[in-house]
């Protein structure tokens, strides 16, 4: 039976384990690396009114706020994976807890299927049963006004046989009303956001259901999740666990340039909720880090989504940064966490079924199967 509350120490936990493995960097770390600088965006300190009615959006919102606040944002280089969550060491369990996975300035579909799968692994971790992925698109801002007036029509040509409350409904708000009309189960021949993509959207949506197809990611495609409104575009997903909703996401632009109007970027989040329980929340020790996990290529960022499960389920003490293309990045975050092996896998290592681990003392390098791996890494931690 799905629990309703969660210790507060064991989501904290959890969260900072799959953040390590999926290549997160908890917003609290970002905090204290720039405590006592000041802020150097000029956005708006206000929350937009408009995202009261929606409560993922309202804490993506304020988790924005916070990353303006410090000055965090990414780099046309570096994007920035980050979780966030409203637990705090020191001060007693909150009765609802957010826990919130966001790429931020990551374009590419890779970025969506990193999220994802993290949400999936704390779902599935904290829940103890396998969360049901179902997901969405409903395109860039040319194919929501495109979608919204197909809705019109539909609504107006079906006034006779749809509730009168949605038809009436249409007349204000046509995505609204299509959620009434699903909400009241009379939506079977209701149009499809995905018939109207435009040619990039479309384009996306398919890049990210391969990821999830090569990563072994099961799917529902779910034509009647829709998001509302200006602030989400493109990619939306919910997570459910039984016949409950524990996680949403989705793409999002709007509310990045609401508070970075300088340098606005795409990015992607998602919220997962739950009740938690406990009195002071102890902080998580550091863990100390034996292995970075480098890659480069589609092919060798395929395999890291997979093998990080294997990574944390051995308690492997690995971290990586999958949704990081470059090189040099990956790299430079691999210096500054210290830790003494490299594990690297470019394009030639995955389809060979390899990886190189390198010594960061001595610079030796050796060759290991992906076959066995993490029992290899084990004889070196």
């Amino acid at each position: 039976m799905m629990r309703d509350a969660i210790p507060a120490e064991e989501l904290l936990q959890k969260a900072h384990a799959v953040g390590q493995y999926y290549g997160f960097t908890p917003l609290s770390t970002l905090t204290s690396r720039t405590r006592g600088r000041a802020g150097g965006n000029a956005g708006p300190a206000d929350i937009p009114a408009h995202v009261a009615s929606d409560p993922v959006a309202e804490t993506v919102a304020h988790f924005l706020k916070q990353c303006q606040n410090i000055d965090c944002a990414p780099s046309p280089r570096q994007p920035l994976f980050i979780w966030h969550t409203n637990i705090a060491p020191g001060r007693a369990a909150q009765k609802k807890a957010l826990i919130q996975f966001h790429a931020l300035g990551a374009d590419r579909a890779l970025a969506d299927a990193v999220v994802i799968r993290a949400l999936i692994t704390l779902s599935r971790e904290l829940f103890h049963e396998e969360p049901v992925l179902r997901i969405n698109s409903m395109g860039d801002k040319e194919t929501r006004a495109r979608y919204a007036r197909e809705l019109g029509n539909f609504f107006r040509k079906r006034a006779h046989t749809l509730p009168e409350e949605c038809v009436a409904c249409a007349k204000k708000d046509a995505l609204e009303a299509a959620e009434l009309a699903i909400l009241r189960e009379c939506a079977d021949d209701l149009p499809a956001p995905t018939e109207h993509l435009s040619d990039a959207s479309r384009k996306r949506f398919e890049d990210l259901l391969e990821y999830l197809e090569t990563t072994g990611t099961p799917y529902e495609l779910a034509r009647t999740l829709i998001s509302r409104g200006s602030i989400w575009n493109d990619m939306c997903f919910e997570l459910t666990v039984g016949e409950r909703r524990v996680a949403w996401g989705s793409r999002y632009f709007e509310l990045t340039r609401h508070f970075f109007p300088k340098a606005p970027f795409n990015a992607t989040g998602a919220v997962l909720q739950i009740g938690s329980e406990g009195k002071i929340v102890k902080n998580v020790p550091a863990t100390r880090l034996r292995f970075s996990f480098i890659h480069i290529g589609d092919e060798a960022k395929r395999l890291s989504i997979r093998l990080a499960e294997d990574f944390r389920k051995a308690r492997v003490p690995l971290a990586q940064n999958i949704g990081i293309e470059s090189l040099t990045e990956q790299l430079n975050l691999a210096e500054r966490r210290n830790s003494p092996y490299l594990l690297i896998m470019g394009r030639k290592e995955a389809l060979e079924g390899s990886a190189i681990l390198r010594n960061r003392a001595t610079q030796v390098e050796t060759i290991l199967p992906l076959a066995g791996l993490v029992e290899r890494l084990k004889a070196f931690a």
